[in-house]
């Protein structure tokens, strides 16, 4: 592995810093026709970067202050679904859209009947005509309630074994018969949705690959979302990251107490961790080879990781740590073993709040496959333990439903 990255005076570097200076404010759209939102993508979306590239333009970017749009299943899932398997009209319409966050996305996949057993899902889409006529329910779909367009997965043939007879479609989000009810959260917010579908038509040409073969890129789109869920800030990429809440600490003085002291350490310790293991993935991209189980190695220790993060904080806050909308302690006495005389000062961190922050934790080890199924997934294709026996196996979805209602 390699952790040292370019130098300030690296060409890649210099082109990058030109561009800003060029395009100081970039919006969604400019960002995108630039190739600077997904940099790693073939053209015309991308720079077909490597790694290393990937990086330096991140790291300009951020210097400068820049943010790409906010559209994280569309640009960290959709997209690349699209880009594997999709036609080339499908690139052609959805792709830059998504890219420059003009199209907000969701995810149609959990089903209350199938949430760990995702290929258990029961959702039924049959062709009728130039249609796909579509009836079930979805559960946890985040952003259900403000997205265009969802990437649904729905059962086209029932009488094939559960991973297969499953399609892949874009779903428009305002066709009739689509209905959103909003699941109110410990945070207070309706981050999550349930999605029923009542006779909703999607048009054939909204199918993403082959009919019965979306499994296939369900799994390519996971594999993304285990990558996506385990970058950026505690809060699945987004929220505050730990060196951010680390030098808010730091900035208050020392901290006297050695439990206190040594959590921190703890934190800073895994943050380091990651950030080798997110290198270390990046240098077998360089190698050429494709990511594999250790996306659900990096997600199993970046979701507590997360949990970790919110749950000093809040100790640090103390009953601050009760407020909505984030805190400013800069006026407040000392407490919780922070010397200086100041308060904890953790201002830099008010997103998304402390409070709703540390709610909102208790979801990263369950949200995008549970650390249970993680693990498994890790004994399996990294330990070479045995799989658990699958007493189903053989059968056809539809005939692994009459016998679990015997």
């Amino acid at each position: 592995m390699d952790f040292q990255l370019p130098a300030a005076d690296d060409p890649r570097r210099i082109v990058v810093r030109e561009w800003i200076a060029a395009h100081p404010n970039p919006t969604g759209r400019v960002l995108a026709e630039a190739g600077y939102v997904a940099p790693h993508w073939p053209a015309p979306f991308g720079l077909a970067a490597d790694p290393i590239h990937q990086i330096i333009i991140d790291d300009e970017l951020a210097k400068a202050g820049i943010r790409r749009p906010a559209n994280p299943i569309g640009i960290g899932w959709a997209g690349p679904t699209i880009m594997f398997a999709g036609t080339e009209e499908q690139k052609q319409k959805y792709i830059l859209r998504l890219l420059s966050g003009e199209d907000f996305w969701c995810q149609l996949f959990s089903e209350p009947n199938s949430g760990s057993d995702l290929a258990n899902l029961g959702t039924r889409a049959v062709r009728d005509g130039d249609e796909y006529i579509v009836n079930g329910q979805k559960i946890w779909t985040s952003g259900a309630q403000h997205a265009k367009y969802g990437i649904l997965i729905a059962r086209t043939n029932p009488d094939a074994p559960k991973h297969k007879g499953v399609s892949y479609f874009i779903c428009p989000m305002d066709l009739p018969g689509i209905e959103i009810r909003p699941i109110k959260e410990m945070t207070g917010a309706s981050t999550f949705n349930e999605v029923f579908f009542t006779d909703v038509r999607i048009p054939a040409q909204n199918l993403v690959g082959e009919q019965d073969e979306g499994w296939r890129l369900a799994k390519v789109t996971l594999g993304n979302e285990r990558v996506s869920l385990s970058t950026g800030g505690v809060l699945w990429g987004s929220g505050p990251t730990a060196l951010e809440m680390l030098d808010a600490v730091r900035e208050r003085g020392p901290v006297s107490d050695p439990v206190m002291r040594q959590r921190l350490a703890t934190i800073y310790t895994e943050h380091v961790l990651l950030d080798l293991i997110r290198m270390r993935t990046l240098s077998a991209r360089l190698r050429g080879e494709q990511p594999g189980p250790e996306a659900s190695i990096r997600k199993v220790l970046a979701d507590e990781h997360g949990q970790n993060v919110m749950e000093v904080a809040r100790d640090l806050l103390g009953a601050d740590g009760m407020l909505r909308g984030g805190v400013d302690n800069s006026e407040r006495g000392a407490h919780n073993g922070l010397g200086g005389g100041g308060g904890v000062g953790l201002r830099a961190l008010e997103h998304p709040g402390w409070f709703d922050g540390y709610m909102f934790a208790r979801s990263l080890t369950i949200g995008g496959g549970t650390g249970e199924v993680q693990r498994n997934i890790v004994a399996e294709r990294v330990l070479g333990l045995p799989h658990d026996n699958d007493v189903l196996k053989g059968m056809t979805w539809a005939e692994t439903q009459k016998s679990l209602t015997r």
